[in-house]
């Protein structure tokens, strides 16, 4: 039996999980990265020896307030080194995005310079977000340094395989590099920007929303508040086409409350829920669900080898507490009645349940397709 696709919840209950089910824990505990998937991370390149650590980032000696262009606090500190630490830690960075963007050829060092070092002590992963720029045409890029954390790890690379983006990063002992995820914020989005579009593009993003939303139950990621997605617009002949993609990954197979790993369910997003409710009838909504799932299941035949080596990864792995996998495994089991779930050991176990069920499912309706 497969995941209700004709029990969608009510605004008012929505309302209701708002108040009562989705408490957060205030701060997940950060796991290392194990030895199994250091071997997985250098086989696919993801592992690369690299000039400087995230701790290195740290000796920075002030710092002042980064405000945006309303004179809103960001959350985000512009740090000061030292001017030795300075030129060696400019130097470093150079080659890193170097790295990261292309083969590590250092002949375009000299036409880059590192514009700004900022930190973000908000959240878990209290990010350095480094600007580079090209001193020849004035173009520039970011790039983040984190404490490497085994679940944001293997959120990126699930992101990566399962969703339509593919993500670029690096890892290092105990430092994470993430390319810079572009697009407008969400709570922007909603608040400044969504008022303002036309009824054809609410329509379009209330079916992404959709589509997110059942993207993110399927592999397990949480906590997509609109702060944690960004809405990307992308011009195409008369109209714009709107996608959401998700930028935080921290939260990747660790909560309990399956819940929270519904984006329909937070109220942040009730202007998302409310604009789908208006727009669609269930049919529609699960209409977008099931292509959303072949999709995944698509994508997942397509990665076979590499997602089931990551899958093996994590179910080795340390990834929750105890309670919050009994509590996930048992939730899903109710939504389901699938007793695999049931019978899931940790987090990883269950997330292999998951698509293994979308796969299961999906092969099912294509019979008489052979792959």
């Amino acid at each position: 039996m497969g995941f209700k696709l004709n029990d969608e919840p009510s605004l008012s209950e929505i309302l209701f999980f708002m108040k009562d089910d989705l408490k957060i824990s205030l701060k997940k505990p950060s796991y290392p990265v194990s030895s199994a998937l250091k071997t997985y991370l250098s086989e696919y390149n993801r592992k690369i020896r690299l000039p400087i650590f995230y701790d290195d980032l740290l000796r920075f000696q002030g710092s002042v307030v980064v405000y945006d262009k309303n004179d809103k606090d960001t959350l985000w500190v512009r740090t000061y080194y030292s001017e030795f630490d300075r030129q060696e830690i400019d130097l470093c960075l150079k080659k890193v995005y170097t790295t990261l963007h292309s083969d590590g050829n250092e002949k375009t060092i000299p036409f880059l310079n590192v514009d700004a070092i900022d930190y973000c002590t908000f959240g878990n992963s209290k990010p350095f977000r480094i600007k580079i720029r090209n001193v020849l045409n004035d173009n520039y890029a970011y790039f983040y340094a984190k404490k490497a954390d085994a679940s944001r790890i293997y959120g990126l690379e699930l992101e990566h395989m399962l969703s339509p983006h593919n993500l670029n990063f690096l890892v290092y002992n105990d430092t994470l590099i993430e390319e810079h995820i572009t697009g407008i914020p969400g709570d922007e989005f909603i608040e400044t920007m969504l008022p303002n579009c036309t009824p054809s593009e609410k329509s379009q993003i209330a079916k992404e929303f959709v589509k997110f939303n059942e993207r993110c139950m399927i592999r397990l990621l949480g906590d997509m508040r609109s702060y944690n997605y960004v809405i990307v617009p992308t011009h195409d002949f008369d109209h714009v086409v709107y996608t959401v993609r998700a930028i935080d990954f921290d939260q990747q197979c660790f909560e309990g409350k399956f819940n929270v790993y519904r984006p329909q369910f937070f109220k942040e997003n009730f202007k998302m829920v409310d604009m789908i409710s208006e727009r669609f009838e269930k049919d529609s909504i699960n209409q977008y669900k099931l292509e959303e799932r072949s999709i995944i299941a698509k994508r997942f035949i397509s990665f076979d080898d590499r997602i089931n080596e990551l899958l093996e990864c994590m179910i080795s792995d340390t990834l929750s507490t105890p309670e919050h996998e009994t509590l996930l495994k048992t939730k899903i089991y109710e939504y389901t009645n699938d007793t695999r779930f049931l019978k899931s050991k940790n987090m990883g176990e269950i997330l292999k349940h998951s698509l293994d069920f979308v796969k299961r499912n999906y092969q099912t309706e294509n019979s008489d397709i052979i792959f």
